[in-house]
């Protein structure tokens, strides 16, 4: 990361300074010559922004479109009301007079529609019409979450009333709980479809119906080796063994163990059976060539009308990069922004230079890292206890049990460290004059100036309006979100809107508490005790943020990859939750380091990262109250 944009280091030492104000605490120059020179990087970076998200939108775009297929963005209305949200995907020359097989796709709990691309991608360029659905509750589909068979047996209907889809030839397609929803749907309209793909799922677990030798009809089964929840679904605690389990067994109508691969049943019969087992976990199996090959090979056999395009030529990952490319573009952007509008007359009266460094050094800076390791994982294991009941139950005003767990974590890791921080000071006030400047919390040696406050607030929500903007133009333009894998960050819904506006002040308070450990307390230094460049100050920030994260799924994943089971194998889902933690705080890191480089303060950067992480989370959750 270029230092360009920095404020120059002053030379002169604070405590000698005969002005009133400290070097440390005088706003930049906003001379014209000065403000030049700060639009320049800002250009540059704008122009990287620029190129990064268009770069990449296209990307995605021409992938996801290939073949000339074309997307569009649906709702439509359920047996009871409900709305449900869709990306229909139609291939080329597909009309009522040329009409083609169709593939309803439903992704798992707390994911969306987009999470399905990969299927809808490769299944619609070789001719079949696809139904990326978003469950009830998630994504843009009213909620709650979990009601009326997760959305399933409505999407099924839809796609039976459309005039372009060969109603004789429609498969089923549903990972994890979109598996249920799509069991679900096969037992509500059994001659409604021909062929099914249970990916990472099960019969007969939350309302689906159990599995015979003849139901769901003509079924593969797509479950990973490494699979966090074998137990729950197929009632063997590591996953390679479900082979053994008499419900898989009764499935496939054995009375051996079932072989991979190999074709059970009659497929004419409609009885057809076949277990893939790819070496990845639970939320892999849907980010997998392998499993994304099989699928299709299941359809092109028990379908008709599909093309002949070979399973193994797949493009989907690039549209996964393509995003990715955007999704970095737009914190670029936001870097971008924030210089941009720090170097106005306006804003540039919160430039300011750090004050001197007082933080902890040496031996006692790591022995409070693996101390800030252990309480991060404590607690986080802690606040799952209430997931969904008790404090985390949905409620009118936080309606997103995930949501409100997260918050119970947040706020319980926030005041922790603030205690400690404050043991620490009072220690350190005993020998030194300490001031809450140089922990980037007042100004002027310590006020709090309400004014400033507020225009830090206002110059955050302009940034966060910049990012919020470029993402909608690229979802009206292009049908994309920003994503990666199982992260993703898209548009809000009006509902959601005002679900963001609920859970936004308990992450602020949050996100005020990490800025003063992270950048007071915390701040890394050279070994003279001098400042960083921004580069390296970054990159130890983004350490100390995401290690408690990847040193626990570490030593959460390492027996389970070893062919065993999870370390903690009842905290599966909040394990795959985690692992969207490493890019959030890689994201919130470089975003909170460098607008206390520019600053000298928290706020703008505790302001910005609460609303993106907020926005981020409550679009992505599913939400459990019924309004």
């Amino acid at each position: 990361m270029s230092d360009l944009a920095q404020p120059p280091v002053s030379t002169t030492n604070s405590a000698n300074s005969d002005s009133p104000i400290a070097a440390s605490e005088r706003p930049l120059s906003t001379s014209s010559s000065t403000q030049v020179h700060e639009d320049k990087p800002s250009k540059l970076l704008f122009l990287w922004a620029l190129l990064l998200i268009v770069g990449g939108g296209l990307l995605a775009h021409f992938i996801q479109t290939s073949n000339g297929t074309t997307i569009k963005d649906i709702r439509f209305a359920g047996s009871d009301g409900q709305i449900i949200s869709a990306l229909l995907y139609i291939p080329e020359g597909v009309s009522s007079e040329n009409p083609a097989p169709a593939v309803v796709a439903i992704h798992g709990y707390i994911n969306t529609r987009e999470t399905q691309d990969a299927f809808a991608i490769e299944l619609s360029r070789r001719g079949y019409v696809v139904l990326a659905v978003d469950q009830s509750g998630h994504g843009y589909s009213d909620g709650p979450a979990f009601s009326n068979g997760f959305g399933g047996p409505d999407s099924l209907a839809y796609m039976r009333t459309l005039d372009f889809v060969d109603k004789d030839n429609i498969g089923l397609e549903g990972h994890s709980m979109g598996g249920w929803a799509s069991v679900i749907s096969a037992s509500s309209n059994p001659q409604g479809y021909q062929s099914f793909v249970l990916a990472s799922s099960s019969t007969g677990t939350f309302g689906a119906a159990e599995g015979t030798p003849s139901f769901p009809r003509n079924m593969a089964l797509i479950f990973s080796l490494y699979d966090e929840f074998s137990e729950s679904m197929w009632g063997a605690p590591i996953a390679a063994d479900i082979v053994h389990t008499d419900k898989l067994k009764t499935l496939f109508n054995t009375s051996q163990s079932v072989v991979a691969k190999q074709l059970y049943g009659n497929i004419e019969q409609g009885t057809g059976r076949m277990l893939f087992q790819p070496a990845v976990t639970h939320p892999a199996v849907h980010f997998s060539a392998e499993s994304i090959a099989f699928t299709i090979e299941w359809f092109d056999r028990t379908l008709e009308g599909g093309k002949a395009i070979a399973s193994d030529k797949q493009i989907w990952i690039w549209k996964e990069i393509g995003t990715l490319i955007a999704l970095i573009g737009m914190v670029v952007l936001m870097l971008a922004s924030s210089n941009f509008l720090l170097s106005r007359n306006y804003f540039a009266q919160l430039r300011e230079q750090p004050a001197p460094i007082g933080s902890i050094s040496g031996m006692a800076w790591w022995i409070s890292a693996a101390v800030g390791i252990v309480v991060s994982i404590a607690l986080y294991l802690w606040s799952w206890s209430f997931n969904g009941q008790g404090l985390a139950a949905a409620s009118y005003f936080w309606p997103q049990q995930i949501t409100t767990t997260l918050i119970i974590w947040a706020l319980s890791s926030g005041a922790i460290s603030l205690g400690l921080f404050g043991l620490w000071l009072r220690k350190k006030a005993k020998t030194e004059a300490i001031s809450m400047d140089n922990y980037g919390l007042s100004w002027h040696g310590g006020s709090l100036p309400l004014r400033k406050i507020a225009l830090s607030l206002l110059l955050a929500f302009c940034v966060i309006a910049v990012a919020y903007l470029s993402l909608v133009i690229s979802d009206w333009l292009l049908k994309i979100d920003y994503r990666f894998w199982i992260f993703a960050i898209k548009p809000l819904s009006a509902l959601q809107l005002g679900i963001f506006l609920a859970y936004l002040l308990p992450f602020t308070l949050y996100f005020l508490a990490a800025g003063i450990c992270l950048h007071g307390q915390m701040r890394p230094t050279g070994k003279d005790g001098g400042v960083l460049s921004l580069g390296r100050e970054t990159v130890i920030n983004i350490a100390l943020l995401t290690a408690p994260y990847i040193v626990f799924l570490l030593v959460q994943y390492i027996p389970l990859l070893s062919g065993g089971t999870l370390l903690l194998s009842w905290f599966s889902l909040g394990s795959i939750v985690m692992f969207q933690f490493i890019p959030v705080f890689t994201i919130v890191a470089i975003l909170s380091t460098w607008l206390y480089r520019q600053t000298g303060h928290i706020y703008v950067g505790a302001f910005i990262n609460a609303m993106l992480v907020t926005w981020l989370i409550v679009a992505g959750q599913a939400t459990h109250y019924a309004y």
